[in-house]
C-alpha cells in the first residue's frame, strides 16, 4: 500500500457538477466561471475575484497588475515553490529573499524590513503550509515604505488570521491555487482576489490577452462586435468544467480543513515527546489550513530517513528547497544569497501524508514507521 503526501478528494457530487457543464452550452468563458468567482469572493470576504488557469498564472497577473517592471525588487521567502519568485522574473523584476522565522517557517517581517531598498516595490508573503504570516507587521512595513502586498495563499484558502479569512485582509491582492493537493481542486486552476476595482480590471485584462469589450475601457467603439487589445496579456483563462468542480469543492472546504486539522493534531500528539523530532509550531491567533505537515528530523540523516520511508510505501516529500539554490537562480546572480534559518530548516524537514481522505489507519502506519525508524 502506497500512502501519498497529498491527494484530491472527489465526490460523486463533484463529478456530476462537471457532467452538468459538459451537457451545457458553455465549456469555457461561461456562467460557471462567474459563479465560481462570486463564491470564492464571498467565502474569503473579498470584493472581486478573477479565476485563472493555475496558481502560477495568478501570481503572474498579480505582479503585472501591481506594475512590477524591470529594475523593481520584490521581497519574498526562499521556503516556497519557485513560482512565488518566478512571477517577479516574468515581469523583469528581481526577487529578493528574506529569511524565515525559525518557529513558524513563514517569512520574517524583521528581515523584510532589512532587505528593503529604494528599488523595492512589493512584498509577496507566502502562507507556508497553510499557516498565515504575521500580516499586521507586514502591512505596517508596507505602509511605511509604500510597498504593495501580494499574499501567496496557495496553501491557505480557508485559513484565518486573527479571525479574518485569508483574502479579506488589507493586502492589495491575494492569490490561490487549485492544484489537486491544495485545499480544493479544479484539476489545475488559480485565482486572484482583491478589493481594488482598478486592480480587478487590470487582472481581467491580463488574464485574457489584454483584450476587452467593456464600453468604459474602449478607446473607440465601431459596433457590437468590437473589441480592443489594451495590454499585452496572456491566455490564462480557466474553463467552466474546472470552475464547476471548484464551486462544488468549495462547499466542502471547511470540512476538509477540519479533517486536516484533526489529522495534524494526531501527528503532533504522537511526536511531541520525541526529542529527535520537532513538530510545526502554530501561532495562537491564527487558524491554519494545514496544507502540509512538515516535521523536522533533528540530528539525523534526513536523506536516509526519507529513503527508508519511501521504501516503506510512505510518499513523503520535502517542502521546500530554498528557491535561490536552484541552478537557474545560481546562474543568474544568486550565488551569494544565504538565508541561515531557511538553510537549517531545509536540512531537517520532511512533509508527511496529510489530506482529507487519509484514514486514521493509514496515518497510524506513518506514525509507526517514523517512531520505529
Amino acid at each position: 500500500m502506497y500512502i501519498p503526501y497529498g491527494h484530491q478528494t472527489i465526490t460523486e457530487e463533484d463529478i456530476q457538477a462537471v457532467v452538468g457543464v459538459l451537457r451545457s452550452d458553455y465549456l469555457t468563458t461561461g456562467p460557471a466561471v462567474d459563479d465560481f468567482e462570486r463564491k470564492v469572493a464571498a467565502y474569503t470576504g473579498a470584493k472581486y475575484a478573477v479565476a485563472v488557469s493555475n496558481g502560477t498564472a495568478a501570481l503572474h497577473i498579480a505582479c503585472l497588475a501591481a506594475g512590477i517592471e524591470p529594475g523593481d525588487e520584490v521581497i519574498t521567502t526562499p521556503i516556497t515553490f519557485a513560482a512565488s519568485a518566478n512571477c517577479v522574473l516574468y515581469c523583469g523584476g528581481r526577487p529578493v529573499f528574506a529569511d524565515i522565522d525559525p518557529d513558524t517557517y513563514n517569512i520574517d517581517p524583521a528581515d523584510i524590513e532589512r532587505k528593503i531598498t529604494s528599488r523595492t516595490k512589493a512584498v509577496i508573503p507566502v502562507h507556508f503550509a497553510g499557516q498565515p504570516c504575521e500580516m499586521d507587521e507586514i502591512h505596517r512595513i508596507a505602509r511605511e515604505h509604500g510597498l504593495m502586498v501580494i499574499e501567496d495563499g496557495a496553501h491557505a484558502l480557508g485559513a484565518e488570521y486573527k479571525g479574518h479569512k485569508i483574502g479579506s485582509l488589507p493586502s492589495d491582492m491575494v492569490t490561490f491555487s487549485f492544484h489537486p493537493v491544495k485545499p480544493i481542486t479544479t484539476g489545475e486552476g488559480g485565482m486572484v482576489v482583491t478589493n481594488d476595482a482598478k486592480l480587478y480590471e487590470r487582472l481581467k485584462l491580463f488574464r485574457s490577452h489584454g483584450i476587452t469589450r467593456e464600453e468604459g475601457l474602449l478607446e473607440k467603439n465601431e459596433g457590437g462586435w468590437y473589441y480592443e487589445q489594451l495590454e499585452l496579456g496572456f491566455n490564462y483563462r480557466i474553463t467552466d468544467l474546472q470552475a464547476a468542480l471548484g464551486s462544488s469543492q468549495l462547499g466542502k472546504l471547511d470540512a476538509f480543513i477540519q479533517r486536516r486539522g484533526y489529522l495534524a493534531e494526531r501527528y503532533t500528539k504522537a511526536f511531541a515527546q520525541c526529542p529527535s523530532l520537532a513538530c510545526p509550531a502554530q501561532l495562537p491567533d491564527v487558524k491554519s489550513g494545514w496544507h502540509l505537515y512538515v516535521l523536522q528530523f533533528l540530528g539525523q540523516n534526513r536523506g536516509k530517513v526519507f529513503a527508508c520511508l519511501r521504501e516503506d510505501g510512505i510518499g513523503v516529500n520535502v517542502h521546500y528547497i530554498p528557491v535561490y539554490r536552484h541552478p537557474y537562480y545560481q546562474k543568474h546572480g544568486y550565488q551569494g544569497v544565504f538565508c541561515p534559518n531557511a538553510e537549517r530548516l531545509y536540512q531537517n524537514i520532511i512533509s508527511l501524508p496529510l489530506y482529507p481522505g487519509l484514514t486514521e489507519e493509514q496515518q497510524d502506519i506513518v506514525i509507526e514507521k517514523i517512531l520505529k525508524r
